[in-house]
């Protein structure tokens, strides 16, 4: 899986022109399946998350995560996180799992994510969204779980 972490003072997601979907301060998490993706990762990812420590404390340093801040989550998946753009000008998506195989793995981040205790909202899967945000900081974390270290 491949994510996008921003923190925002706030977020939200429009589909035909009706906000569905908003958040305040937390993290807007773009969510990316590819083909070699599992429950694994999405657990791994949603666990990595919870606990990201990129909100400050009293002195400034990062040092609080969203359960420590009660900080929400809005999640928005994102299947062209997972484009090949070396060759060519055009994106390729092959790399990218299926929607039917997708969903049910953005489905269980998501899950796992509120099981640990953070606020979340969701984009819709598979929609033409428009996503605003306000950045904080800004702070933005590009997460790879194919690339852990």
């Amino acid at each position: 899986m491949i994510a996008v972490a921003q923190r925002v003072e706030w977020a939200r997601v429009e589909v035909a022109g009706e906000e569905i979907s908003a958040i305040g301060r937390g993290l807007l998490v773009l969510l990316g399946v590819v083909k070699q993706d599992g429950p694994d990762e999405a657990d791994y990812l949603a666990g990595k998350i919870a606990t990201l420590r990129v909100f400050a404390n009293g002195e400034g340093k990062f040092d609080r995560s969203l359960l420590d801040t009660g900080g929400e989550a809005l999640v928005v998946s994102q299947f062209t996180l997972a484009a090949q753009w070396r060759k060519g000008r055009r994106p390729g998506f092959d790399n990218a799992m299926p929607p039917d195989k997708a969903r049910p793995l953005v489905e269980r981040f998501t899950s796992n994510l509120a099981g640990r205790g953070v606020g979340v909202r969701e984009g819709r899967f598979g929609a033409h969204m428009k996503v605003s945000l306000a950045n904080d900081g800004p702070v933005t974390l590009v997460m790879d779980t194919q690339a852990r270290e």
